[in-house]
């Protein structure tokens, strides 16, 4: 092949100097016959540079719109993962979770031992929670491939760990705070000595003393105190502070069961924005808290308000799994631990949690099943309001007043036009 360079009409070398600085040839475009079609056209250096610039802009525009996408969807998961240890599991994985359903739906063999059937249980409630809790998941991990699922779980669990140290924290000033005011303690508990919490401290050992044994007996304290085997502090007894007024009624076990003070308050704080662990302890009547939240919002003179976590995550009924999240939570504020664990010494915080969700969730027939409902409702009552409209069925409806009126206007219209 010929390696002579390409040769053209004219006076290629004015021509080409002319394209080189970008100037156009004078007069009418010449017309440039190209000899050997192999080689190129010789073109503007600022022609060039300006089409590579423009290709190198159009490049980042699109990695800015594919850096802006991840990032939306990375604050959206992060900011969803947040209710999952409020609302779905404290400790379970959201993989075990996931894989529970998954052996449930292909209906792989079942495990014999009954322990690991019960836990079993457990996990599929949880993912049955989950779904609820964020009905888009479920779709989703059909949808995604195999990594973007693994990536969009651990930015869920990012939000979900995040959240819980944000409560962790919180209730560890809280709690002490509210414990020194209910009790008028001195010295005060100090909040950020969490070593001075706990059975070293008279007050937090009482709470955390299960129910049936009496703290102010010297030898329980001390017994308590030593960890002896007589009296060892386990995940299966219940402790004072889950009690109305912190007593316990032998005889009736469940009376007063989950109705603390400190529960209310804690759960306020956590739920509904800590201002409203403030207001006066009462049943709920005028208190809705969401309703106000909102009606606040809606005032352009008033200065922002931030957003309570059960608006964030559309709670309208307090839930099983709610609860639970703030008894476990203010059991690790009153104790001397001073970093999130499982085990602590004969205690097992799990279990514990899979303890109260059983009390919910366990029941043996219809009219302990009665006794729960009625509890969630004082809860819900108390803590988020008095709004039912989400249970006004359409049967019900059908029968009030406005639909009454409106039936009887048609019945009357036929019957005048049946009379004519």
């Amino acid at each position: 092949m010929s390696t002579t360079p390409p040769s053209f009409t004219g006076h290629p070398h004015s021509s080409e100097s002319r394209l080189e600085s970008g100037e156009s040839p004078p007069g009418e475009s010449q017309s440039l016959v190209h000899v050997d079609p192999s080689q190129p056209i010789p073109t503007s250096t600022n022609a060039r540079a300006k089409r590579h610039i423009a290709a190198l802009e159009e490049e980042l525009e699109m990695l800015r719109q594919e850096r802006g996408t991840k990032q939306r969807k990375t604050t959206y998961y992060v900011a969803q993962g947040r209710a999952i240890r409020h609302m779905v599991v404290l400790y379970s994985s959201l993989e075990d979770l996931i894989a529970e359903n998954d052996r449930r739906y292909e209906s792989l063999h079942l495990i014999d031992d009954s322990q690991a059937m019960l836990e079993q249980d457990h996990m599929q409630s949880g993912y049955i929670e989950l779904a609820r809790t964020l009905p888009w998941l479920h779709e989703k991990l059909r949808q995604l491939e195999h990594e973007e699922c693994e990536n969009m779980l651990k930015k869920l669990k990012k939000g979900a760990d995040a959240a819980c140290g944000d409560n962790t924290s919180s209730l560890k000033e809280l709690v002490a705070a509210w414990v020194n005011q209910e009790f008028c303690l001195s010295p005060l508990i100090k909040p950020d000595d969490k070593h001075s919490h706990g059975f070293a401290s008279d007050i937090c050992g009482k709470l955390l003393c299960p129910a049936e044994w009496d703290w102010d007996e010297n030898r329980v304290k001390a017994s308590i105190c030593d960890r002896t085997t007589d009296y060892i502090v386990s995940e299966n007894l219940w402790p004072l502070f889950m009690y109305e007024k912190d007593k316990l009624n032998r005889d009736k076990l469940e009376e007063g069961f989950l109705k603390s003070k400190l529960l209310v308050l804690a759960f306020k704080a956590i739920f509904t924005l800590p201002s409203s662990a403030k207001e006066a302890d009462r049943d709920g009547d005028g208190a809705d808290i969401l309703e106000n939240n909102r009606c606040a919002q809606r005032k352009s003179d008033q200065a922002k308000v931030k957003t309570c976590v059960a608006s964030i995550i559309s709670m309208k009924k307090v839930t099983p799994r709610a609860i639970t999240y703030i008894v476990c939570q203010v059991c690790f504020a009153l104790s001397c631990v001073s970093s999130w664990l499982t085990v602590d010494g004969d205690f097992d915080y799990e279990l514990f949690w899979n303890n109260v969700m059983d009390y919910f969730e366990v029941v043996p027939g219809p009219v302990t099943k009665h006794r729960v409902d009625k509890l969630l409702e004082w809860w819900t009552r108390k803590k988020i309001g008095t709004n039912h409209h989400e249970d006004l069925m359409p049967e019900v409806v059908s029968y009030m007043s406005v639909n009454a009126l409106a039936e009887q206007r048609r019945m009357l219209e036929d019957a005048t036009f049946n009379s004519e």
